[in-house]
């Protein structure tokens, strides 16, 4: 074999192979900078920052986000973002967020909530 297939074969072995294992969503550690933007009858602006690591070997641009909070199963608020991330690969990463919040779910969420211990806070 000639040093110019090595070469290739090599190449090969080191950069595509391991570019083509799966893609793994990003954990979620945890938010913080919570703050009520806006407070409203029917719907309230709340922003907050979101706590994400990669454990990818390669790093990714983040273009959109589409989030849905939960609270014990009843959907309260949505978010859909447009903007550009840049996120390396095995590091941690922040994804600022602006969600409008439903009332009229949190209410209802509400008194169910004081009446237990433990509510289930769900992100997607």
């Amino acid at each position: 074999m000639n040093q110019f297939a090595r070469i290739i074969i090599l190449f090969f072995i080191c950069y595509v192979l391991p570019s083509c294992q799966s893609f793994k969503t990003p954990e979620y550690i945890s938010y913080d900078h919570f703050k009520i933007e806006k407070l409203g009858f029917k719907t309230t602006m709340i922003s907050a920052n979101l706590n994400y690591y990669n454990s990818n070997s390669t790093g990714v641009i983040l273009n959109k986000t589409d989030i849905d909070i939960y609270i014990n199963n009843t959907l309260l608020g949505h978010s859909s973002q447009n903007f550009q991330l840049k996120v390396k690969r095995k590091s941690n990463f922040v994804i600022p967020i602006k969600v409008e919040i439903d009332m009229k779910n949190l209410l209802k969420n509400g008194v169910s909530s004081l009446l237990n211990k433990q509510v289930t806070l769900r992100i997607v």
